[in-house]
Parts: C-alpha cells; structure tokens; sequence
C-alpha cells in the first residue's frame, strides 16, 4: 500500500531544469565558453554539480575560480525569481492528495525551498525536504530515497518517487522503491517504469498500485 509520496523537485515539481541550465550558460561565457542551456540540459539532467562543473573544466581545459558557484546560484536564484514555475498538474494534484509527501532532491536545502516558495508549493512539504548534502550521497545512488523514507517514518514498499530524471530512476530502482518516471516530453521511453506526462495522472497511477495489493 502507498502512503508516502517521494517527489524530486528540478524538472518534476518545478519547471527549474532549464533555468539551472541558462544560468550556467550565462557564467561560462565569462569563460569564453558558448554552450546552450538546453544542450546541457540534456546531458546533465539530475547530475551533481560538481561533476558537471568538474566535467566542463576537463573537457575546456580550464579551472573555475572560487566565486563561480556562489554567482552561479545567486544568477539562478534571479532567474526563479522571474520565471520560474511549477509543472504543469502540480498544484491541482498536490490540494487533493491525502497521502504523506516529502522532497528527496540533488540540489542544496535552501535552493529546493526557494523553488518550493516561488511557487507557491511550500505549504504542501512544510520541512519535508531532504537534500543529497544532508547526507553526502548524490543520485545514482539510491541513499537519498532511502533517507527520505525513514526520515518520513515509512519502509520503502510503503513509498512511490516521482523522478523526471534518468539517474533519478536508476537511484529509486536501487533503493527497491516503486518509481514513476515524469516525462511531459516523452524522451525517455522504454524506460521500464510507469510514466506519466502530467502530474494529474498521478492519482491514477496510486490508485492502480494499491488496488493490485
């Protein structure tokens, strides 16, 4: 039986993975790189920044200096702060569910709460969000689920994540949690898992889970 409901937040409760993204477009030309935000979006989606930034110099040959993250999160921070929003069936899922929720992200504590208040979805967590550098473990591995599910006071076959993310599949398969795949694009098919294109359907997809029990 479901009772707890593990959502992502970058590309899944918020619309913000293309936004990460023009911001580290917009900071890398101070580098003299030119790179589209969608590009890396694609190959970078729920990846750890350090990787991706460790990434980026190996393959320019260069090295970021110490203010790059720091800059790079206050331009994203701005960028929410004018254009960000939450996926679409989001909300009208979010004010009928009955059921525990909580968010198990890559991203820093204070940047899933920014994106959570901007968009008005913070009242549906309160301080149910939990971060990869809570616990140092970043998604493929599975860690992070299997925090958010004791945390929450639930087993893991008692949980659902909601990933849009290809690493965040892998990690929720790994923890052996039941894992719904967002995809409003349908670029990942074949996946394996149940998907969904819109958070509206969600309902549907819990009601079939505990109607097999």
């Amino acid at each position: 039986m479901i009772k707890c409901l593990i959502f992502d937040c970058d590309g899944t409760l918020v619309d913000s993975e293309m936004l990460c993204n023009l911001g580290l477009e917009i900071k890398l030309r101070d580098y003299g790189i030119e790179t589209s935000a969608r590009a890396m979006m694609e190959k970078y989606r729920g990846g750890k920044l350090a990787n991706i930034l460790k990434d980026i110099e190996e393959k320019h040959d260069i090295s970021f200096n110490e203010n790059f993250v720091p800059e790079y999160r206050a331009l994203v921070n701005q960028l929410f702060e004018k254009e960000l929003k939450p996926c679409h069936g989001v909300h009208e899922f979010l004010s009928q569910n009955k059921l525990s929720v909580c968010v198990a992200s890559s991203g820093p504590v204070q940047k899933i709460n920014t994106a959570l208040t901007i968009t008005g979805l913070k009242r549906y967590f309160g301080n149910n969000v939990y971060s990869s550098y809570d616990i140092n473990s970043w998604k493929p591995e599975p860690e992070i689920f299997l925090y958010a599910a004791e945390k929450m006071g639930f087993s893991p076959n008692e949980c659902l994540i909601i990933e849009d993310s290809l690493k965040g599949l892998e990690a929720g398969l790994a923890a052996k949690i039941k894992t719904v795949l967002y995809d409003p694009s349908n670029s990942h098919e074949g996946s394996g898992v149940i998907r969904i294109d819109t958070m509206i359907d969600l309902g549907k997809v819990i009601s079939a889970y505990n109607n097999t029990i």
